[in-house]
């Protein structure tokens, strides 16, 4: 099996023309998980999940997306704290499972966290046109939400947050701070209306009953496991809570995307573990009383658009706070669109540091240290998609990849812990393999309530991704050339303290022996 060391990993990312600043404490980074954590499962598919598959037990499908998260997050904890550098899933896969799995996970974390933030950034547009439409002004839906033709607000705005984040990580870290704490005072304030206004016949029933999937037998939006006999072919009942579960799971992708900042942290092996446990706590918690309230505010059915919490105030009369929380909303999805967009190019990062994309991408800026190349060449790529597809398709298809990502995480710890049993760990994640194998069954399970179509689309994309690396990463990889022998090369002292814990510095380090 081609992969490459842990050691060899470290002594990559210390290289002066490729290594990030580690600027993030705990707070910064546990800012930045809520940050792209809580929007898009809040501010836009709470209501499309609740009204097309779920109801009012959307909330039922976030406590098992919560629950599912906790496991695969200790997961992480343990590679995160151990490979303290950029890349996330994909370096952990390179470090366990080798070369061509790490690949296929690169490819599918691009996917995701494009599609993820194409999605965020089409909801964003949907509320920053009901936001202005209450000061008079009206931006024809031709070119703004989720149906235009081309969604224009969306469009800019990630090409302005591509523009920010080539500033530095320092930068993007000061406006999500910002930005995140205005987007929590707005739930608070949006919770603290909203139950004022809840009437408990929107409950009931709190599980809708069962209807098969598309009236006009497309078998295409079957969930895969109905489609294969395995699971109910229908939406709400159990079966709608299982498939919304895997929709609204998208909404805590911030752990996966902390982890790809695991290079730009303090002491990551003490910080990743706050950060990560700290943001799913507040993140759980958050999305269920939110879903319990905007489905008590408003019947499911009427929730199908991009902006359900505002939508829920209007129906509620609750006019003078839809400013309020639409600010919020906005700030909101921003610093979502900005993280995943960060995250993405720092898998991209990684991949091109060990050649497997072109090395041209890899290159640093001196001043800033943000991989600017990198940086604007997924922004324009996320600007494309968000300008020609729509949003559901955009959230299936970035759910579908987080899931396979997390699935292979929690295999590669089972794996490592047997293959390198002494290796030094920052945080060891307790009771395995039984927390990675429920884990692994709770995604998979959910994983196969997504639609047939996205299935396919993912495969589609799966195979586009195999078919490069036979091209290309195949035969320029570090491994390949002979540049870093297959299993990694020696490394200095001072790398051991990085993967272990004791040298996390802005300098970088070498790798252990």
């Amino acid at each position: 099996m081609r992969n490459k060391s842990i050691e060899a990993t470290i002594q990559d990312a210390a290289s002066p023309e490729t290594r990030l600043a580690r600027a993030l404490g705990p707070l910064q980074l546990t800012l930045m998980g809520i940050g792209v954590t809580i929007g898009a499962g809040i501010f836009v598919l709470t209501g499309t999940a609740a009204a097309n598959y779920a109801g009012p037990s959307i909330a039922l499908s976030y406590t098992i997306g919560a629950v599912a998260t906790a496991l695969v997050a200790l997961c992480y904890m343990e590679f995160a704290s151990t490979v303290p550098v950029a890349g996330s899933a994909y370096t952990f896969a390179y470090v366990s499972l080798g070369e061509l799995v790490a690949w296929l996970i690169g490819w599918d974390l691009i996917l995701d966290m494009t599609m993820g933030a194409s999605a965020v950034a089409s909801g964003w547009s949907q509320y920053v046109t009901d936001f202005l439409a209450t000061f008079g002004i009206h931006i024809p839906a031709s070119v703004s939400g989720p149906d235009a033709a081309v969604n224009i607000p969306a469009v800019l705005v990630i090409l302005v947050l591509t523009a920010i984040l080539a500033s530095g990580v320092r930068t993007t870290s000061r406006i999500n701070t910002v930005m995140t704490m205005v987007k929590l005072a707005a739930i608070v304030i949006f919770l603290v209306i909203g139950v004022t206004h809840v009437d408990a016949a929107n409950w009931s029933p709190f599980i809708p009953a069962s209807q098969p999937v598309g009236g006009d037998g497309d078998m295409w939006e079957q969930p895969l496991l109905g489609w294969a006999g395995l699971g109910a072919d229908a939406t709400f009942g159990m079966a709608g809570i299982l498939t919304g579960g895997a929709i609204v799971f998208g909404a805590y992708s911030g752990f996966d995307i902390m982890a790809s900042n695991a290079e730009e942290a303090k002491r990551p092996q003490r910080t990743l573990p706050i950060a990560l446990l700290s943001t799913v706590a507040v993140c759980a918690v958050l999305y269920v009383a939110v879903a319990l309230t905007v489905t008590g505010m408003q019947h499911y059915s009427e929730l199908d658009n991009a902006a359900p919490i505002t939508g829920a105030l209007k129906a509620a009369g609750a006019d003078w706070a839809v400013r309020i929380v639409g600010i919020g909303a906005i700030c909101g999805l921003t610093t979502v669109v900005m993280i995943m967009l960060l995250g993405q190019s720092r898998v991209f990062l990684a991949m091109s540091r060990d050649r497997l994309l072109p090395e041209w991408f890899s290159h640093v800026h001196p001043v800033t240290r943000s991989p600017r190349r990198i940086t604007w060449t997924l922004g324009l790529m996320v600007a494309f998609m968000t300008a020609v597809l729509p949003i559901g398709d955009l959230a299936e298809l970035g759910n579908i990849g987080m899931l396979t990502s997390f699935i292979v995480v929690c295999v590669g710890v089972v794996y490592l812990r047997r293959s390198r049993p002494d290796l030094p760990r920052g945080f060891r994640t307790p009771w395995v393999p039984a927390v990675p194998a429920v884990a692994v069954l709770l995604c998979l399970l959910l994983v196969g309530n997504l639609p047939l179509i996205t299935w396919a689309r993912f495969l589609g994309w799966m195979a586009a991704g195999l078919l490069i690396y036979l091209c290309w990463g195949r035969r320029h990889s570090k491994v390949a050339t002979g540049e870093l022998a297959a299993g990694g090369t020696p490394g200095t002292a001072e790398d051991h303290d990085m993967a272990g814990g004791r040298g996390a510095s802005s300098r970088g380090a070498s790798s252990a022996p």
